[in-house]
């Protein structure tokens, strides 16, 4: 794969489609008889803890991160199938996070999700037709009558056959089944398209052919897309801005070349060293990244890396760091960037 953005996918603009403030969400953790007995406060995992992050017209942005550091979470509470504790998305004029009922579902029919498991987000009993045709229904795409001829043109969007239309999922290949996931997403003509770990379930050569879809319809549909994975040669190919996710919070927003070439907080500079090469010369037994993930029940006051972090200093223990700009154009949260960090600890630049 190349290191750089289909050169046919949309041009990138400064216009903000969506923006995230301080979105927050716990997950309250069940409680044993003894700890209500002694009157212990219930646990919660932290997911998400004030999120920051601006998603542009026509871009798109990947997020990255190590597992269970809250890319699906932000992907499910994006699209309001969890509830935010606290925080505020925009799209457009819309608080999305203050609507119900019907402008709910124009939401919801604007801005589409495509799941993991192309497998148990589809209706084993429902056919291919019955699965396109119910999303059109519901939200009023097309009267009954041009609902055939509608399935027919969404099955050739994604390079199925029209004799698909009659068969049920597990006759289905996993990419061939997630192109269906894909059509039921399309057949609402959403604007924006969240792909949580899309290809992570398939072959390598199926991926390619999934990604390459995906991209082909951005430029035809003129579509947003938030590609949300773990695979950094993937995100590497198909974005034009990555964001590093870590326990919950941003840490990293910059441009795919800038991030890929000149990483800048310690976290991404980890991942990316960790990142798996065929490049013999840059080999390394030596482990990028040390010490455990912390649990989310648990999470390390201050900034959240700085038990991992080679370049940690006081400060980092006590308050937490916001999201910079910086002036040539990352956006990076850490007090290694700013007046107050001590010159002995500014990290030496990488170029992975």
């Amino acid at each position: 794969m190349t290191s750089s953005p289909s050169p046919s996918a949309p041009p990138l603009t400064d216009s903000p489609l969506m923006e995230i403030h301080g979105l927050t969400k716990t997950f309250p953790v069940a409680q044993s008889l003894l700890s209500r007995w002694r009157g212990q406060p219930r646990r919660a995992v932290q997911a998400l803890t004030d999120v920051e992050l601006t998603v542009r017209r026509g871009e798109t942005l990947g997020i990255v991160g190590e597992s269970g550091c809250g890319k699906s979470t932000l992907a499910r509470t994006l699209v309001r199938l969890y509830d935010a504790d606290r925080g505020r998305v925009r799209y457009g004029e819309l608080d999305v996070l203050a609507l119900h009922g019907a402008e709910l579902r124009q939401y919801n029919r604007r801005v589409q999700m495509i799941f993991q498991d192309p497998y148990s987000s589809l209706n084993p009993r429902m056919t291919v037709e019955t699965v396109l045709r119910e999303a059109l229904s519901v939200h009023k795409m097309r009267p009954p009558a041009e609902q055939p001829a509608r399935v027919r043109e969404l099955l050739q969007l994604v390079g199925l056959p029209p004799e698909a239309a009659g068969r049920l999922p597990h006759e289905f290949s996993g990419g061939q089944r997630q192109r269906i996931g894909i059509a039921r997403a399309l057949a609402l003509e959403p604007e924006c398209l969240i792909a949580d770990e899309l290809v992570s379930a398939l072959d390598v050569s199926v991926q390619a052919q999934v990604v390459n879809l995906l991209l082909e319809l951005q430029e035809r549909l003129d579509l947003t897309v938030l590609f949300v994975a773990h695979d950094l040669r993937l995100v590497r190919h198909i974005s034009h801005r990555v964001a590093v996710m870590y326990l919950g919070r941003v840490v990293e927003v910059s441009d795919t070349a800038q991030i890929f070439s000149a990483p800048r907080h310690p976290y991404t500079q980890a991942l990316l060293a960790a990142a798996p090469t065929l490049d013999p010369s840059r080999r390394t037994a030596a482990p990028a990244i040390t010490g455990e993930l912390p649990s989310p029940l648990n999470v390390p006051s201050g900034c959240a890396f700085r038990t991992r972090c080679p370049h940690a200093f006081d400060r980092c223990a006590t308050e937490r760091p916001a999201l910079l700009k910086l002036e040539d154009g990352p956006e990076v949260a850490c007090h290694l960037y700013d007046s107050a960090a001590p010159v002995h600890a500014a990290p030496p630049m990488v170029t992975p």
